[in-house]
């Protein structure tokens, strides 16, 4: 007879950071999130739960080969992200592209999206649309794996027997971002350069090396922390809003036509959640692309890359309205990427519990 055994793995934030970008400050704010948030969300989710004692630290003991969740093991949540991310990004690749070239134009008259189009088809043609989209397909996927697989493994940590914690989403969320964030940013370097108007890098992995060559790797990791401050708050917008619209959309439909109405009701959910996350967090995002881009084509090379110092530099040039250039394709792009991310990584998620239903019934 053979008998699984049960190995504690202590929460290491370290594991999910390159380690390059594990400062004391990072540390110090993860240590704060578990030894402060969780109990705060336990009690949030659990109302009638008993009062844990100050001291109390959430002993977590995990079985490496079947931890499960929702049916699945992690592995899967990792595959089924992967394939969203992957979807999700190649089917709104040029909408970004629009977002990127409207967001690099510091200091030029503003441009609305038809226009930015009917330039960008005239001039450089269509395929202009899809440059990049290699760079963004090899960072897609590890990071929507990371991404979800963190999301879903601190979900299950945090909401214990509540699965309609609200907070407990928002809070796996930041953790979920801030991981996924140190794996995608040097490709959203390398995929944003490749966007620019006369780009002078041929491809991916010339930007790449020339980027190492001329201004070296702390390049990919200049906009880490703006980064980081823009998609914490967004993520945990989205994750909640996305919970509680997917909730309140299935008490809304009729229990017989649920199981048929699902895609329905995570792609419109998703929608609504990736609209206004995009919306809060669009002034983030210009200071994002403005570190990634600067000194390319133009485009303005700034002394700090503090978020304060830019934020300024970009109202001193173009005033407070060029700190929201671009809302308007970034909505159209996060509300459908949203919305087919989120369908696509629950059909993948429903795929694998099928797949899982039926081995057990042979």
């Amino acid at each position: 007879m053979v008998t699984a055994t049960t190995t504690q793995i202590p929460f290491n934030p370290k594991a999910i950071f390159a380690p390059q970008l594990f400062t004391p400050s990072f540390k110090s704010t993860f240590i704060f999130l578990l030894h402060y948030y969780f109990p705060l969300i336990h009690q949030h989710g659990n109302v009638s739960a008993e009062p844990k004692r100050p001291d109390f630290r959430p002993d977590i003991s995990i079985s490496p080969a079947t931890a499960t969740h929702d049916g699945l093991e992690f592995w899967k949540f990792m595959i089924a992200g992967s394939v969203a991310g992957i979807i999700e990004h190649t089917a709104m690749f040029p909408v970004d592209t629009l977002k990127t070239r409207m967001q690099t134009l510091v200091g030029l008259r503003p441009i609305g999206v038809r226009q930015a189009l009917n330039s960008i088809w005239k001039l450089e043609g269509p395929s202009v649309l899809y440059r990049g989209i290699g760079a963004m397909g090899l960072g897609a996927g590890p990071a929507h794996a990371v991404y979800f697989s963190v999301y879903e493994h601190c979900k299950r940590i945090f909401s214990g027997e509540n699965p309609n914690n609200t907070l407990a989403h928002a809070i796996s969320g930041v953790f979920a971002t801030v991981a996924s964030d140190a794996v995608i940013t040097p490709m959203d370097v390398v995929k944003q350069r490749l966007q620019l108007k006369s780009s002078p890098y041929r491809g991916v992995g010339d930007c790449v090396r020339r980027v190492l060559v001329e201004e070296g790797v702390g390049a990919f990791y200049a906009s880490y922390r703006t980064t980081v401050v823009m998609n914490a708050p967004y993520t945990a917008v989205h994750f909640a809003a996305y919970e509680a619209a997917k909730r309140a959309l299935t008490e809304v439909i009729s229990p017989e036509s649920v199981s048929d109405e699902k895609l329905v009701v995570h792609a419109t959910a998703g929608a609504v959640a990736g609209a206004l996350a995009a919306a809060v967090t669009t002034p983030l995002d210009v200071v994002k692309t403005q570190l990634q881009c600067q000194g390319v084509c133009g485009c303005h090379r700034f002394s700090s890359s503090s978020i304060g110092d830019v934020t300024r530099s970009i109202v001193i040039k173009d005033g407070y309205q060029g700190l929201m250039r671009g809302w308007i394709p970034r909505i159209l792009f996060h509300a459908p990427a949203a919305a087919i991310c989120w369908s696509t990584y629950e059909a993948t998620k429903a795929f694998f519990q099928q797949l899982n239903e039926s081995d057990h019934i042979q």
